[in-house]
């Protein structure tokens, strides 16, 4: 039967509510493009707006940060913090994928003045102190991840998935987080490219649309965390472009000095050589300024700035600096020189250039300029978030693809092995090549890096990345478990190849997985694109499985081998 619904009668006198109401934001231009761009969008008004809402950015570039308007609020649960098992690990921090759980630091004013009901505990190494995690519910999408990787104190965790509605309140304490001070001085204690270092400095990548657990984000945001401030990235197209920047917002963003990464996307095929060509404009522009420059240096009051300047011109961690205090003397100056080089100081400092893909463009339809770019020379770093699948495109076979796992044109199981992209690279000798699974080992995942962007040449970064693709049995909230799993079955292999070590007299290889403890065709059997094909075709799917754990046997002998070979190189 039927049940009448009464319906209020004041909605007769019912008015349209403004839910979408203009914000006011700092940045004049922000917040223009939030206003009159993606609020409108994201309200499904986009048809409404006139050309001339979008004059000003004809030039295709969009202000950085919008993503931090959004405030979805799509999770139905969000991590909860306790301090009373928390051992200040910041490991949550490391592989939140949207930047939405983050360590705080207060001084003993900071915390007085905190909201309501914010929590805190003493830190440690620093007693005047006080340590905190904070969470974006709003921004959060709910994946676990955090809760899952938290060590906890006497097998209670300190981060517990709970309602997100009932304690969206401690929304406030992370809007309060984002503005507190910067505390450097921890730095000289926790060392920025460590684990719990790096997790002290602010994300320049932030409430990304990327997939709950998704497994490339937490790679990027480290990334930004490390040399965000002077970053240039040209993105393959893919699913790191997707989250990296669809309009109407970006979640690539800036620090409190106004600086984050300078994000462009090109075609899927040439990311590789449109950041070659970001590199050599930037050589180009650098050079004829250090032409000027050169000029300047026997003027007394700029002597010792150029001196810097040029000692470290070369290495960005110190350019930076160099550069602020080239632009200070600079600007005391009073001639046609100096004030052309200011026109410029964008230009001034060393830059982290970065090629951003999937393995769908690096090992497929890329590979050409990738390999060109790395032969260069040029010190370039690359980072291949390697999902074995082309994801964004739903799903289909790629090189990186392996043996027996099941994918669009690859239903009946993937019949040859995956590319060994790694191996190939390292052939060239002067390319930093690394492979890492941040899950399986934090450590190793930010030393990889932070090597990488250091050596002055070229670097490529291959990175375990589980995706949706993969249907991982216990879901995407334990993506970091399973890259733990992947490196203890024998699956992936974590190592690192850096050719400076080599005229140290060291080997330049080192073999960071130990060798497989876990049984492989269980982790196999884990995830629905191996698995789908037992319940299929269990024959095949057997035949397949066993030529899958003899390859990961015979690569990991492989890796033993290069191990001894290096070894043997350096005496």
């Amino acid at each position: 039967g039927f049940t009448e619904v009464e319906i209020p009668k004041d909605w007769i006198d019912a008015v349209d509510e403004e839910i979408h109401k203009p914000l006011s934001i700092e940045n004049e231009n922000l917040e223009s493009f939030v206003n009159n761009i993606q609020i409108p969008v994201n309200a499904q008004l986009g048809n409404s707006l006139p050309v001339s809402a979008f004059m000003k950015y004809s030039d295709g570039s969009i202000p950085s940060g919008s993503s931090a308007f959004e405030r979805r609020g799509i999770a139905a649960d969000s991590p909860v913090w306790n301090p009373d098992n928390c051992i200040q690990c910041n490991r949550c921090s490391l592989v939140c994928p949207h930047a939405v759980v983050r360590p705080v630091i207060m001084t003993n004013e900071e915390k007085d003045n905190a909201p309501l009901g914010m929590k805190s505990l003493p830190m440690i190494g620093f007693p005047d102190y006080h340590f905190g995690i904070v969470i974006s519910s709003l921004d959060c999408q709910g994946c676990g991840s955090c809760a899952n990787v938290c060590p906890g104190k006497k097998n209670e965790k300190a981060l517990t998935m709970k309602n997100m509605v009932e304690n969206s309140g401690q929304q406030a304490y992370f809007d309060y987080g984002k503005t507190l001070s910067p505390k450097d001085e921890v730095f000289g204690k926790y060392k920025e490219d460590s684990v719990k270092g790096s997790q002290f400095k602010q994300p320049l990548l932030e409430f990304s649309g990327a997939c709950a657990g998704c497994g490339e984000t937490p790679y990027a945001k480290l990334v930004t965390q490390l040399f965000g401030d002077r970053m240039y990235i040209a993105n393959a197209t893919g699913c790191s472009s997707i989250w990296g920047n669809s309009v109407p917002s970006t979640p690539y963003t800036v620090n409190a000095q106004g600086k984050g990464p300078v994000w462009s996307n090109s075609l899927f095929e040439d990311a590789a050589e449109f950041g070659y060509g970001m590199k050599l404009a930037q050589n180009a522009v650098r050079d004829g300024l250090r032409e000027k420059i050169i000029g300047l240096e026997s003027r007394e009051s700029l002597s010792a700035v150029i001196k810097e300047w040029l000692d470290t011109f070369e290495i960005g961690a110190l350019n930076g600096s160099a550069t602020d205090n080239l632009i200070a003397a600079l600007e005391q100056e009073d001639n046609e020189i100096a004030t052309n080089i200011l026109d410029n100081r964008e230009y001034l400092a060393k830059k982290s250039q970065w090629i951003f893909g999937g393995d769908g463009w690096a090992y497929d339809i890329g590979f050409g300029g990738l390999d060109h770019v790395l032969a260069s020379g040029q010190d370039i770093n690359i980072i291949v978030f390697d999902t074995e699948v082309y994801s964004n495109t739903g799903g289909q076979s790629s090189k990186a693809t392996p043996l027996a796992a099941t994918a669009k044109f690859a239903a009946g199981g993937k019949t040859v092995k995956k590319k060994d992209l790694a191996s190939m690279v390292m052939t060239y000798g002067y390319v930093y090549v690394a492979q890492i699974a941040m899950g399986a080992d934090y450590n190793q995942c930010v030393k990889a890096i932070a090597e990488a962007e250091s050596y002055p040449g070229p670097s490529l970064i291959i990175a375990y990345a589980p995706c949706i693709n993969h249907g991982l049995k216990f879901g995407m909230g334990k993506s970091q478990t399973e890259e733990a799993d992947a490196v203890a079955a024998g699956y992936w292999h974590c190592f690192r190849f850096n050719p400076e070590l080599l005229a140290q007299g060291k080997s330049p290889f080192s073999l960071d997985s130990k060798a497989p403890t876990a049984d492989y065709k269980e982790f196999l059997n884990g995830e629905v694109r191996y698995n789908s094909l037992v319940r299929s075709n269990p024959e095949k799917a057997a035949e397949l499985y066993e030529k899958s754990k003899q390859s990961s046997v015979e690569k990991y002998e492989y890796l033993n081998k290069l191990v001894t070979l290096y070894s043997e190189t350096k005496e």
